[in-house]
């Protein structure tokens, strides 16, 4: 879906909000470029991670924020990066959105001295807007409805290839549907197999499930409000196949978002709204590692808090952030607007 309005920055996160000392809260990391809003987000551990995102940026840390190396591709200074999937500290898949040509994917195998284009879209019709990687060889990335039906493109070798899978697994689009590439998290997996996809901007917000990594889809209702172009399912979550959350909204600044998280205990054959949802419009969720009920979900507002598997939420802070990513080592990190990057602290 075409690039989301910036909304203003919010205030810098206030951590007196936090209700004991256990109550985790966001440490600013200054990255140095203000500029640029980040909204691809790879966590690798405490350590190391990696953030994309416009300008054609791709920055990565080694040393828990405190330095940042540019390690962007040369030449993409006129690309959207949208999301980025790391496999460890050297290894890395970039995904540029937009109209034809504009959706590309880059890989690096050396920390991104080096980078190669492996792939650049040709038609006209289709937009790419996430992917994901079920291991560090096999991949999907998805496109906008092109004829009717979300497009998927299939990696096996880590990246270095793609080619687009059949259409005929996949449900028919509904009128106006499609994803947000607004946090590299509209594609998301589980395992070695399994993978949803989170669409918007049409009647109504679905999630998109395949077993069978990308061949065949099934498609379910969630209870996020869409029916118009800014609303629907911006991100997804599984901490194995059967437990999810989503979160979105409406990304319109002023725009109210009554309900803009669920939780499914199936898979994703049924969605729960949450019965105490955060407050406003959120673009990004992830599980904390090791956990079965506590996850984190971002947006332009503010970060919210479940600790019972996404029925109830609290707000913890109140940062502007587009995506959050966590790594097994329990290093979670956050990033957005203005070249804010974040990592969780408790």
């Amino acid at each position: 879906m075409a690039a989301l309005t910036a909304a203003p920055a919010q205030a810098e996160e206030s951590h007196s909000r936090a209700s004991h000392s256990r109550t985790p809260h966001w440490q600013l990391k200054d990255t140095g470029t203000p500029e640029v809003r980040f909204r691809g987000l790879a966590a690798v551990g405490r350590s190391t991670a990696w953030v994309a995102g416009t300008q054609g940026t791709v920055l990565r840390t080694t040393d828990g924020g405190t330095s940042w190396r540019n390690i962007s591709p040369p030449g993409a200074a006129e690309l959207q990066f949208r999301d980025i999937e790391a496999f460890d500290a050297r290894r890395a898949v970039v995904l540029a959105i937009g109209e034809g040509e504009a959706s590309r994917v880059y890989r690096t195998e050396d920390g991104g001295k080096t980078w190669t284009e492996s792939f650049r879209n040709t038609d006209a019709k289709a937009f790419y807007d996430c992917l994901t990687f079920f291991d560090d060889r096999h991949g999907l990335a998805m496109s906008d409805p092109v004829d009717g039906r979300f497009r998927i493109l299939s990696t096996g070798d880590g990246g270095r290839t793609w080619k687009v899978l059949p259409g005929a697994g996949m449900p028919a689009a509904q009128d106006g549907e499609a994803g947000f590439a607004a946090s590299g998290q509209c594609l998301v997996s589980s395992g070695p197999r399994d993978v949803w996809l989170a669409t918007g901007g049409a009647a109504r917000a679905r999630v998109l499930h395949s077993s069978d990594r990308g061949l065949t889809w099934t498609a379910s209702v969630t209870p996020i409000p869409a029916g118009d172009p800014a609303r629907g399912v911006f991100a997804l979550a599984f901490r194995d196949r059967a437990h999810g959350l989503a979160a979105g909204g409406d990304y319109r600044p002023g725009q109210t978002s009554p309900q803009p998280a669920a939780r499914t205990t199936d898979g994703g054959r049924a969605w729960q709204p949450a019965a105490q949802p955060p407050p406003a419009y959120r673009s990004g969720v992830a599980w904390l590692p090791h956990s079965r009920t506590e996850a984190l979900t971002v947006g332009p507002t503010g970060t919210d808090l479940t600790t019972d598997g996404g029925r109830t939420w609290r707000t913890v802070d109140t940062g502007s952030y587009d995506t959050v990513d966590c790594a097994p080592d329990r290093g979670c990190w956050a990033a957005g607007e203005q070249g804010r990057v974040a990592r969780l602290e408790s």
